[in-house]
């Protein structure tokens, strides 16, 4: 896969939510083109026509998950833990070959404040489960807050840990990473998402604990 970021198609599966917005906003700024998904291709297209509005200009388009996937060169999964699974089964089809970003956490409401570890431990290992070995998975971007990705003219103050199994695939989300604003820390094999994903209930708790909003991670030493 090219590495050029004015080739590379970036679709956002649940682009339409606070955090597929922040990142399809901030990768389309900075070069990318970049398609919203979502289960309903109006709904995507009604959340692309406020995200260009916001934006100034005609940066983004809205496509039904499958055809968004299909399209594109790379895919980003941004949606609630209830439906991961389904919509990974709903453009499996479409991914052989590309890089598939997961940033889902297996939060379990009311007690979103809480570590809940999936049956599969990860959920970007069920990811790579479900879609095979021929899909390249990426955990990253779980533990930035929607609060400050909703703002493209935001700094974030924080890191992000990337983990797979491939090294390609793994620069190439680092690319992302540094789109974004933020520095990305190779975090290990996809296996490591385990202890990724559950610093996000920790990072709620912190941020109810102490009043704020968007606490993040920064590794020190590097």
């Amino acid at each position: 896969m090219t590495q050029d970021h004015t080739i590379l198609t970036i679709a956002v599966l649940g682009g339409t939510g606070k955090e597929g917005s922040g990142l399809a906003m901030r990768w389309a700024l900075n070069g990318y083109k970049v398609i919203v998904g979502s289960r309903d291709a109006e709904r995507a297209q009604q959340r692309v026509v406020e995200l260009n509005a916001q934006l100034g200009g005609d940066y983004l388009t809205g496509m039904e998950n499958a055809e968004a996937a299909k399209a594109s060169n790379l895919v980003v999964l941004s949606v609630p833990y209830s439906a991961h699974k389904a919509t990974l089964e709903s453009v499996k089809d479409h991914l052989a070959g590309k890089v598939l970003v997961d940033l889902t956490v297996a939060l379990q409401p009311p007690k979103v404040r809480t570590v809940h570890l999936p049956e599969s431990n990860a959920s970007a290992l069920e990811a790579q489960a479900i879609v095979g070995e021929g899909v390249k998975v990426v955990a990253a971007f779980q533990n930035i807050s929607a609060e400050h990705l909703v703002d493209p003219t935001h700094t974030i103050d924080s890191d992000v840990l990337v983990c797979g199994g491939d090294a390609e695939a793994k620069s190439s989300v680092m690319k992302l990473v540094e789109a974004i604003g933020c520095r990305g820390v190779d975090a290990g094999p996809l296996v490591n998402a385990i202890a990724v994903e559950a610093m996000t209930p920790v990072l709620l708790y912190i941020n109810k604990a102490y009043g704020i909003k968007g606490a993040g991670i920064r590794i020190t030493g590097i």
